[in-house]
């Protein structure tokens, strides 16, 4: 819903100045035509001798460093014009995402659902998942003394920042009747395309059953040696009633169907197969983080003016492209009737490939624009996503 841009900064202004019920607030990306000061600045009220206070921090990808305001002399509309196109501010009661678009226009987000302060001034990030979980330890996450194993630490965070996201999206479409309350004889069915070692398949699982939510999950990969490992995992775990595995090709699963699809990491165009069988399954909401977007690098032979100045340097066409086909890949579902964000899931530091395409399912009607926009694209860089071609996009 696009609102106007003051207005909505006056609505996270007054959200960040009632300090009893502040969460924090997130400010990163650019505005267009505009320069930050930071690549990201975190905000939120801590408690320093008995008063609150605004801790400020601030980084610029290779150094971060804090400071705390006084309330008295906390203006928030300072941060908040500063120049970031993405605005996020936590609340007790909920959040507000505003995203200012290339137009200088506010896209406004309101989710619902309670969030708890944490006024600690020097506070350790409250893990969802206890490195000693059962299920931690079987799938080599954990060492049998329940502690992360340096190796695999890097995985133990993309797959809690994961939930983190698939959390409150799940609460949102529920409150909007976007996805139906899942109950027990009816649960939610996610499926994990591309599972590989199920990392996330078995998380996903028991942080949403540690939450009550009844769910069914499916893992689906085309080796035989993982389904054979996870399902044995599932037994000794004892959730095979409501987790199971496949070994079968994305594209020719015979599951049909599910509520939420989700994929870590799934390589290259295994990524557009995760999403075109979720499209086409009636999928209410897709959590993709792809990896190794090949297909279009490929492609990038005919290069329009004055695009070239970039093309010229490998690295650059090669996170050209990689940027291309995840935009594309946004453009597609949208015109399939999804609302779609690219957003980060994590840090750059634990992994380069922190990019997640979130959408949801409202059957809204793209517009003519955005069916011209998309095909003008194609033309003139002359190229063909795999997306398009599995989902028949221009037909």
């Amino acid at each position: 819903m696009a609102t106007e841009l003051e207005s909505a900064l006056d609505s996270a202004a007054k959200l960040a100045l009632d300090s009893k019920t502040l969460v924090r607030i997130v400010l990163s990306g650019r505005r267009r035509n505009m320069s930050v000061p930071f690549e990201r600045i975190d905000i939120r009220p801590v408690l320093i001798k008995d008063e609150i206070t605004y801790q400020v921090t601030q980084t610029d990808g290779r150094i971060t460093t804090a400071k705390n305001i006084s309330p008295k002399k906390f203006n928030p509309r300072q941060y908040l014009e500063m120049g970031y196109a993405n605005i996020l501010v936590e609340h007790t009661s909920g959040a507000l995402s505003i995203r200012i678009t290339k137009k200088g226009e506010a896209q406004v987000h309101e989710e619902k659902g309670a969030r708890e302060q944490n006024l600690e001034h020097d506070r350790k990030k409250v893990r969802l998942l206890d490195s000693a979980d059962p299920f931690l330890i079987e799938v080599g996450i954990s060492d049998a003394n329940g502690k992360v194993k340096p190796t695999r630490a890097d995985k133990y965070l993309q797959v809690e920042e994961f939930l983190r996201l698939l959390v409150p999206t799940l609460n949102s479409a529920i409150a909007a009747k976007q996805i139906a309350k899942p109950t027990t004889s009816k649960p939610l069915v996610i499926a994990d395309l591309g599972c590989g070692n199920a990392y996330l398949t078995f998380a996903v699982h028991q942080y949403l059953k540690s939450m009550n939510i009844p769910v069914h999950v499916i893992g689906i990969d085309i080796r035989p040696e993982s389904l054979k490992r996870n399902t044995e995992i599932a037994k000794k775990l004892g959730i095979s009633k409501s987790i199971e595995f496949k070994a079968e090709a994305i594209d020719q699963t015979s599951l049909t169907s599910c509520d939420i699809a989700i994929a870590l990491h799934a390589c290259d165009t295994a990524t557009d197969d995760a999403i075109a069988w979720a499209v086409n399954g009636g999928a209410k909401l897709l959590l993709v983080a792809p990896c190794c977007q090949h297909d279009l690098q490929t492609q990038m032979s005919q290069i329009p003016e004055p695009w070239n100045i970039l093309t010229k340097h490998g690295l650059i066409k090669e996170r050209l492209g990689d940027l291309m086909t995840d935009s594309l890949r946004a453009q597609i579902l949208k015109l399939k009737g999804y609302r779609t964000e690219i957003i980060e899931f994590i840090g750059g530091e634990h992994t380069p490939r922190n990019i997640m395409i979130r959408a949801v399912l409202t059957n809204a009607k793209p517009t003519s624009d955005d069916l011209a926009t998309y095909k003008k694209m194609l033309s003139d860089w002359q190229i063909d996503p795999a997306l398009a071609s599995r989902l028949n996009i221009l037909e």
